[in-house]
């Protein structure tokens, strides 16, 4: 499933966001305390990967303006539109037959911890009216003149029974009613024509059988219509929300890690550092057995494979200078050591010693798109959607643009990210652009702008004035929109 537009009401400063459509990459820009971290939050709640939907409180997220007493369970927060892959409606169809012209689906949820699920476009439950009296007439004569052939003592039962099958089979606009007597008194004609020891011809016989395919249908399809719901909620991909960025620390110890990994008490920094070892390919067991046993020379040999890896990928995404990137082992320590070959000196520091900025990107890189890599594997790319509030906050106006790019070439997952920085926004068509506002009683709003063809600095301060101007002067402002070329790339970076 993709998701293709959400909408948020009654969540903190949000009264209603209105429909928000979405790409695979969609930017939220806006200045601060617009509101925009709720958006995610509140999506977020619909089907957060770290755990089971739960209730929302109410004196925390019910806009406050309001009172408590108009906030019930049912009181609507998020609503979501997802588009099925081909092999999904295929699925859905097989579950529920009636579905074949549905392509997209819907989720949501309000304040309880009850989710609800709708198929767009599923026509109502019909029949062939026409079609069903016309076997019903043809049925009727066809056992009255198998009776005729029988014995006076077997003919008038099953005359009765004829009787009786017409007038129960009568259309009910309630279908399902219908059906569930339609079952009863095709199974009574059976049994009075096995009773009589008559038969019908092909015909007629035919048509009863169809008649029972029928209501059968109709009575199966309440069951079938609530398993495709509960499908979808079972299908529906996880939102990994990431408001607080993970920290890498320039050195750990291995003995230290292994032995909370076995009491499951990680730390975060912990968690970080085995995601690091993930994905630079070491298995802490594997170098504190090395250690044990006194073979210094694998262990250099694995670590040094993995700083050149390391060094490669960093190189691949960090445009701002090439930087080396440097495993250490000292017994059971182990320091990630980063230098700068092209310096003047080749100083080498412990990650931690480097720029805010330069640790952000590698631990985004690391801990955070390693990690989803190996989450992706067990539910599939599309079993993801990542919410990133503020990425790239310490970063310069170019790595912000490299971090763009690493967004746009190595996550296959849709992406909704939050920005105040125009430099995070990007000068192609690859992603959607949506601007927050906060206004008044309105609450937190979104726009869909389309940026004017403007490049260069034009195009940066277009968007740092919708990004940063007060919401009247915002709300006022002719839309914007901006057409990519190469040089608006450039220009931005």
């Amino acid at each position: 499933m993709r998701l293709a537009s959400f909408q948020i009401t009654h969540f903190r400063s949000i009264n209603d966001s209105g429909p928000i459509e979405l790409s695979r990459i969609t930017t939220i820009l806006g200045r601060n305390d617009t509101g925009k971290s709720n958006l995610l939050r509140a999506l977020h709640s619909l089907n957060p990967a770290e755990g089971p939907v739960s209730a929302l409180s109410p004196i925390k997220n019910f806009p406050r303006h309001r009172r408590l007493s108009e906030c019930t369970a049912d009181t609507p927060v998020v609503h979501t539109r997802w588009r099925l892959e081909p092999q999904e409606q295929a699925e859905l169809v097989r579950m529920l037959p009636r579905a074949s012209g549905v392509s997209h689906v819907t989720a949501g949820r309000g304040y309880g911890p009850a989710r609800w699920a709708g198929l767009e476009g599923l026509g109502d439950l019909s029949i062939d009216v026409g079609d069903a009296k016309g076997k019903i007439r043809k049925i009727v004569p066809a056992v009255k003149a198998a009776a005729e052939k029988l014995a006076d003592e077997l003919r008038a039962p099953l005359e009765q029974a004829a009787d009786a099958f017409d007038g129960a089979m009568i259309l009910n606009p309630d279908l399902l009613k219908w059906s569930e007597g339609a079952q009863l008194a095709l199974a009574a004609l059976r049994q009075a024509l096995a009773a009589a020891g008559a038969e019908l011809a092909d015909k007629p016989a035919q048509m009863v059988t169809e008649l029972e395919e029928l209501s059968l249908s109709i009575v199966s399809d309440g069951p079938a219509l609530a398993r495709a719901k509960a499908w979808i909620l079972e299908r529906l991909p996880r939102f990994v929300f990431v408001d607080e960025y993970p920290a890498l620390q320039g050195r750990q110890n291995i003995a230290d890690y292994l032995s909370s990994e076995a009491r499951d008490h990680l730390s975060s920094a912990q968690r970080s550092f085995g995601t690091l070892c993930r994905a630079a390919g070491l298995d802490p067991r594997e170098l504190h057995a090395l250690h044990e046993r006194g073979d210094q020379a694998t262990r250099n040999q694995l670590v040094n494979r993995a700083g050149a890896a390391m060094t490669a990928e960093i190189r691949r995404l960090w445009k701002d200078r090439p930087l080396k990137v440097r495993f250490n082992l000292d017994g059971d320590e182990f320091d990630t050591l980063v230098s700068d070959p092209g310096g003047a000196y080749e100083v080498e520091v412990g990650l931690d010693e480097r720029s805010r900025g330069f640790q952000w990107f590698f631990a985004f890189h690391v801990a955070f798109f390693a990690g989803l890599r190996g989450e992706a594997g067990e539910q599939g790319d599309g079993g993801i959607v990542l919410l990133l509030d503020e990425p790239g906050l310490h970063l310069h106006p170019r790595s912000q643009a490299d971090l763009l790019a690493h967004f746009e070439q190595d996550f296959a997952q849709q992406i909704v990210y939050t920005t105040h920085s125009p430099f995070m926004v990007p000068a192609g068509e690859k992603a959607s652009v949506r601007i927050a506002q906060l206004e008044g009683g309105a609450g937190t709003t979104l726009s869909s702008r389309e940026l004017a063809a403007i490049g260069g600095n034009a195009r940066i301060g277009a968007l740092f004035d919708l990004a940063q101007e007060p919401p009247a002067a915002a709300a006022s402002a002719a839309a914007v929109t901006v057409t990519a070329e190469p040089a608006v790339a450039a220009a931005a970076a």
